[in-house]
């Protein structure tokens, strides 16, 4: 099963139900379903039901996402262990993110190519600062992963320089990024959201990408495509699939901070593992709950997830406290 986050933006369901066939495409011998954590459905539960009911005795439970934060470390495992707990008769394995690789590097140089090739002015890389945009969370290991990311472009490609920004949660956000990079004196911004799908936070981060350049049309500002299912996403996924069937799925956990006391974040040392997405398990997109509402079946719900969680300007407020949730 493919456990994705889940969106309110029925383009990014869209996406992702298009990236499953296409992994079914490279595995044609294993039934794949997808499940969400949040808004969207089938949920989790009801992909792991899916595939029980189809006769399946072992399941594997690959995780939708880039990085490894509470959502693969705390969230999906809770999902899968309860199952697990419910279903004793069948083998459960869980798999690992994509986390950074070689294929998904090429996969994202060649995004950020696609941009250039757009461009109207003939500006060389050294003369270009990269930003990569990450979802941002509220564990330092997947966030600096983008700072490593980045480096990584930066020196692969050429350019001449680049910073990390995020979404949301962490810092600094995207705006702010951008109008730090303005001073540093480069003819083109390229804005590469490294993202799987689209959805209200990828939405936010061309938006911002749009404000800044209709203030400064001095700089050209590039807006990457996300990841999307570039065909060596596909294949990344269809390895993590072989890795989880062959036992394999090794996950880095050295710098976990449920696992060693990391500075900042020393009380979620230990913490016990518990799901967080009771209250938006299952509500179904925008979309959905506009027909359920025209239905006369319309389900409140007061929490403002927005598909990752709003936050303040830092420029206006303190970084989060480690109770704050990532999306």
């Amino acid at each position: 099963m493919l456990c994705g986050h889940g969106s309110r933006d029925d383009e990014a369901i869209a996406e992702f139900e298009q990236l499953a066939a296409g992994i079914r495409a490279k595995r044609p011998a294993i039934e794949i379903a997808t499940g969400y954590l949040e808004f969207a459905r089938p949920t989790i539960r009801d992909g792991l039901e899916t595939l029980k009911a189809s006769g399946a005795k072992r399941l594997l439970a690959i995780p939708g996402m880039l990085f490894a934060a509470s959502h693969v470390k705390n969230d999906l495992p809770w999902e899968i262990n309860s199952f697990a707990a419910a279903n004793p008769a069948l083998e459960l394995r869980f798999g690992r993110e994509l986390a950074i690789e070689p294929k998904l590097l090429r996969a994202a140089a060649e995004r950020i190519a696609e941009a250039e090739q757009q461009a109207s002015r003939a500006i060389p890389r050294g003369e270009s600062l990269l930003l990569v945009v990450g979802r941002g969370t509220n564990d330092p290991d997947a966030n600096s992963n983008i700072a490593k990311l980045a480096r990584l472009l930066w020196e692969g490609m050429g350019f001449g320089w680049a910073e990390a920004a995020f979404s949301g949660v962490a810092y600094p956000l995207v705006e702010p990024a951008l109008k730090r990079a303005l001073g540093l004196g480069f003819r083109r911004i390229i804005v590469f959201p490294y993202f799987l799908f689209t959805g209200v936070l990828v939405k936010r981060i061309y938006a911002a990408a749009d404000r800044v350049a209709a203030r400064h049309p001095e700089i050209e500002l590039l807006k990457a495509p996300y990841l999307n299912d570039h065909p060596l996403v596909l294949e990344c996924f269809a390895d993590r699939i072989q890795e989880t069937v062959d036992g394999e799925p090794v996950m880095n956990c050295t710098l976990c901070k449920y696992r060693a006391q990391i500075i900042g974040y020393e009380t979620d040392h230990a913490a016990p593992q518990a799901g967080h997405h009771h209250h938006v398990r299952g509500i179904g997109t925008e979309a959905g709950r506009a027909a359920a509402h025209h239905d006369g079946h319309h389900h409140g719900n007061g929490h403002d997830h927005v598909d990752g969680h709003d936050h303040h300007d830092p420029l206006s407020a303190a970084r989060p406290r480690n109770g704050a949730r990532e999306g």
